[in-house]
């Protein structure tokens, strides 16, 4: 799967802050990659729809077993609201037993800075 581009369900207000998240997931078995990709459509489905999104995008390395996110968010309640609701919620439960090591990093940007630049995210992440 090729880096899925950065969407944009809602612009940022004028002055707003982004709250950038990003995330590294790495699965025991291509198994695991396996299933974390047929999950990827309904979640990627639900961030284009969740309230409070910016933007988001993915990158996916399944033959390495290896996904990064990138995403930012009006508020970081914006982005727990996302996490436990819709097909995020239950898909993170299923999957947390297929994940070998995850990392998670967040900062905030002026929201004209979107999108956050994949170079800082790996940086924050390693």
């Amino acid at each position: 799967m090729p880096t899925l581009p950065w969407t944009t369900p809602t612009t940022p207000p004028q002055g707003a802050e982004a709250h950038v998240f990003a995330s590294r997931f790495e699965t025991r078995t291509l198994w695991g990659a396996f299933k974390f990709l047929l999950r990827t459509p309904g979640v990627w489905r639900q961030v284009s729809r969740a309230p409070g999104a910016y933007g988001a995008t993915l990158k996916a390395e399944p033959l390495k077993r290896t996904f990064w996110t990138l995403s930012a968010w009006e508020s970081p309640a914006a982005l727990k609201t996302f996490a436990r609701s819709g097909p995020h919620g239950p898909t993170a439960r299923i999957l947390a037993a297929e994940m070998k090591d995850a990392t998670f990093a967040s900062w905030t940007v002026p929201g004209d800075r979107l999108p956050p630049d994949w170079t800082e995210a790996v940086r924050r992440l390693t």
